[in-house]
């Protein structure tokens, strides 16, 4: 007799059928067993909880070498559909019809959570396409653990002792010790790397050379706002209210990181430079020296420093041959704030990404009169619904906020690579009439790596795409000028000398020409041997298929780096929060600090 299995039980059922096999091998030490659980095309992502890495391995063969000995030395066990989550689904992933399960595990330290899928067509001899697994927390060091430890009593008898607030005062002070923890930039990487960290009662100081927090969106041109929707912004711990606009102003995001400083009890010092540090391999500290508003030096002698300047921090202010030839005001636009006061004039905005559009869309809207110059090709998408298709995990009814991240950080690189080709052959589809009138006008498009849109741009060189608001039908309509880089002849004191001979005026020049990768700071500030030790930091360490030395171990002791975009730093805060937890227990590779 047949059993009729329910439609909405199969994903459930077809998830545990391959969970049964996969902790028999496991418990068995059995090679062979964890071989034939995957296809030859699958994949293994690790985050940090078998590897201490974020790391990827792709094929059967380098899956079954990398995760079995791996599982067996973390003493991974009991792998099974994680309860109160999400229930196994069936999706759609990269073209893809499978199966979806979120999942729970044990190992030697902690407990793991993770996603296996499933391709539909092998739901009957179940085979993992992609396997992911992540720490969640360290036995007995969980959030709950740690805010328990950190209860006061309902009341104290003694009312003219210090109060919550002369706590709080006292202990952003540091007057009698040193934070364990010394977060570099209070923007949003940094405040959310703090706020993890102290959800895990890891002693954390964050430093920020602004006078607000909050400044580093609050001080940026009169006219931005995020061009990502709220849904896959949100902070850890307190989202953003309900009533919020789909695209948050920079001025509404300032002052929302000033409060949530606050309103996490985050440790702050403003008007604060970080100068630089040296590390003691004896002591197992940083003495790293922060001058203050009045110009003094303090050191601090942290046992880590996370550096959060953003992945795009530093101007990139390229030589351009003759510019020293122009009388007018050249400046980048980190440094450009309003257009009101070139009303009437002719400006340069050299650079074709999302801040060199936004700047001259905002001068064109001043009443200035604008020419473009573009450097190199530029990927362009309209603002919606084009270039929010590759967000799609985050909109409308379904899985959590945790569970959506959990997802979203579970698919393997080539995986996501294959997804964003078909999402951006979708949004050229939508944006058709769009591009083919940038085309007319002699504007240089390309469509990311192999055809995979704006999202690993940013990843690999943090730009070089524009989010269209508004800015490419001027240029379409000739409203804003378009001139190739690749035509200049030569600078002038009153504008610039075309190779046909033609002149065009200008008296100022916007150089939004991007920002140097994290990296570029290092010799600077921790010495060149620091610097050659780290190498690379964010794009591609291809090996590994991950961002480079991001949100994990560098290889210098103590030294971390997180940044990106507000759903990256959520997703990976706390990632690496439990991986500064566990060394100061004494735990994984850069435990015993």
């Amino acid at each position: 007799m047949d059993v009729l299995v329910a439609t909405e039980d199969r994903p459930r059922l077809v998830a545990e059928a391959w969970l049964r096999r996969f902790n028999q091998a496991l418990a068995a030490g059995d090679t062979a067993g964890v071989a034939a659980l995957f296809r030859d095309d699958g994949h293994w992502r690790d985050v940090v909880a078998l590897t201490w890495r974020i790391a990827t391995w792709s094929g059967r063969d380098a899956v079954t070498a990398a995760l079995l000995p791996a599982a067996l030395a973390q003493g991974a066990r009991d792998f099974a559909i994680a309860p109160g989550r999400h229930p196994p689904r069936q999706v759609e992933r990269a073209g893809e019809a499978a199966i979806e399960a979120i999942l729970r595990f044990e190992t030697a330290i902690g407990v793991g959570e993770g996603v296996l899928r499933i391709k539909l067509d092998d739901a009957e001899a179940p085979l993992a396409w992609t396997l992911m697994t992540g720490l969640n927390h360290i036995a007995g060091h969980d959030e709950e653990s740690a805010r328990m430890a950190r209860e006061e009593p309902a009341f104290d008898r003694d009312f003219q002792g210090p109060n919550w607030l002369d706590k709080r005062r006292a202990a952003s002070r540091y007057d009698d010790r040193a934070p364990a923890v010394l977060v570099v930039g209070g923007g949003h990487a940094g405040l959310t790397a703090a706020a993890s960290l102290g959800a895990l009662n890891v002693d954390t100081l964050v430093v920020d050379r602004m006078a607000r927090v909050g400044d580093n969106w609050r001080l940026r041109y009169h006219g931005l706002k995020l061009h990502n929707q709220v849904y896959s912004n949100h902070m850890p711990y307190l989202p953003f209210p309900r009533t919020w606009p789909r695209y948050i102003p920079k001025d509404k995001i300032a002052n929302w990181l000033e409060s949530y400083a606050e309103a996490m009890e985050i440790n702050v010092w403003t008007r604060t430079s970080f100068e630089g540090a040296s590390y003691d391999e004896a002591a197992r500290c940083w003495a790293a020296r922060l001058k203050q508003e009045d110009g003094s030096i303090r050191t601090m002698r942290p046992r880590h420093i996370v550096m959060a300047t953003s992945v795009s921090g530093t101007p990139n202010i390229p030589v351009i041959p003759t510019l020293e030839r122009f009388a007018g005001t050249v400046v980048h636009s980190s440094k450009f704030a309003d257009g009101a006061a070139w009303r009437g004039k002719p400006v340069f905005v050299f650079g074709t990404g999302t801040s060199g559009h936004d700047i001259a869309q905002e001068l064109h809207g001043h009443g200035a009169r604008v020419t473009m110059v573009q450097r190199s090709p530029t990927l362009v998408t309209n603002v919606e619904p084009a270039a929010q298709l590759y967000d799609g995990i985050y909109y409308g009814p379904g899985p959590s906020l945790a569970d959506r991240d959990l997802i979203n950080t579970s698919v393997p690189l080539p995986v996501m690579k294959q997804a964003h080709k078909l999402l951006t052959a979708q949004s050229r589809a939508l944006d058709a009439e769009m591009l083919a009138g940038l085309e007319r006008i002699g504007f240089q498009l390309e469509f990311g790596e192999d055809g995979t849109g704006w999202p690993l741009k940013y990843r690999s060189r943090g730009g070089g795409y524009y989010f269209n608001v508004g800015c490419s039908e001027l240029l379409i309509r000739g409203e804003i000028g378009l001139i190739q880089y690749r035509d200049i002849d030569a600078f002038t004191a009153a504008g610039l000398r075309l190779k046909d001979g033609r002149h065009v005026g200008g008296a100022l020049a916007v150089l939004a020409t991007g920002y140097k990768g994290p990296d570029h700071m290092l010799a600077a500030q921790f010495g060149p041997a620091v610097a050659g030790r780290v190498g690379q930091v964010w794009g591609f360490d291809h090996a590994a298929q991950e961002l480079a030395n991001m949100w994990m171990p560098t290889p210098q002791r103590g030294l971390w780096f997180t940044g990106g975009s507000f759903s990256q730093c959520r997703m990976y805060s706390r990632t690496l929060a439990v991986q500064i937890r566990a060394a100061e227990l004494g735990l994984g590779p850069q435990g015993g600090v």
